[in-house]
Parts: C-alpha cells; structure tokens; sequence
C-alpha cells in the first residue's frame, strides 16, 4: 500500500475499531483499519523536560511509515484491550526507554495521516537521559516553544504533528 510517498507495511496488530466517541465496535486487524479508514485508537505523549522544554525527534530512515520525518510527539496504536494511557506508557517505553505514566490530556479524530484515528494526546515529564532505540529514533533534542514553532514550516514533520501541537497548546494555554 503507497500513501503519498510513504510505503507502508504493517505488522498485522489487533486494534480495537471505535466510533467517535471512542466506544469499542471490535476488533480488527491495524491493517485493516487503515485500509477501511476506521477510526481506532492512537496514543501519543508529548515529552517535556523540567524547564517546559519539548523533546522533539525525528523518525529512523528504515521505517515503513514516514521515514525521516521529525514528530513532537511519541506513540504509536492502542493494542486490542489498551487504553490510551497504557498505549502511550508502552509507546514511551518502547522509543525512548524509559517508564513514565503519561497523564492523558484530551482525545479527538484526528484525519491527517495514513487513516482516522482517535488520537489520545498525554503529556509527561520525561528525564534528559533518555535511550531511544535507533530502529525508532534517528535523532532527538529538545526545544522551547518558540523554537519548535520556527522549526515546524522550516523542518518535514509528520502529517499529525501540527495539529497534535497546536492542539495542545490550546489545552495548556486554557488549563494554565
């Protein structure tokens, strides 16, 4: 399957298929769901450090979809039986080695990407030392908020990444 540039193949996963208010209809294959364009579960964390700054990094080459492409967030698809919170636990675990418990701040549709999804949108403090797996992760840093503002026209990053940002500045603008 081609989107825009992007190859992407999937590992078969099950994910639970969902409905706008993010209730459980089944579950299918993740394959499946990208293919139909069902809405399932996504969760994702924005990574702050002790001084607000945001960490930010940009996806290894070898991956299937969006190689090379710099995220604000990390994350990936809820397994079948996942919430959101354990999602983006496991996700934070996976790409970047380290365990937290991500704090889920809103959910929405999100359509930009491969396919809808109901994308869970946490936030953590994570340490500086973090040990990204480089099959994930080709680079990392860390940014303020005006820098990461310079960086998004400048930079390539993944199709969700501006609205997940904007997004979430909103929510801590109104939660401040």
């Amino acid at each position: 399957m081609s989107v825009g540039s992007a190859r992407v193949w999937f590992v078969d996963e099950p994910v639970e298929r969902v409905d706008g208010r993010d209730r459980v209809l089944g579950v299918v294959s993740r394959r499946q769901a990208v293919r139909e364009g069902w809405l399932h579960r996504v969760a994702v964390t924005v990574c702050r450090d002790e001084n607000g700054r945001i960490l930010v990094h940009r996806r290894s080459e070898q991956l299937s979809r969006f190689p090379g492409l710099y995220e604000v967030a990390v994350g990936g698809a809820a397994n079948a039986g996942e919430s959101h919170e354990q999602a983006a636990a496991r996700e934070l675990a996976e790409e970047l080695g380290i365990r937290a418990l991500p704090r889920l701040l809103f959910t929405f549709t999100n359509r930009s990407g491969l396919s809808p999804h109901r994308l869970g949108v946490h936030e953590a403090v994570v340490p500086n030392a973090v040990a990204p797996d480089p099959d994930e992760v080709a680079w990392h840093g860390r940014l303020t908020e005006p820098e990461l503002s310079s960086a998004l026209p400048e930079r390539h990053f993944t199709p969700d990444s501006h609205e997940t940002l904007s997004r979430y500045l909103a929510f801590r603008s109104a939660h401040s």
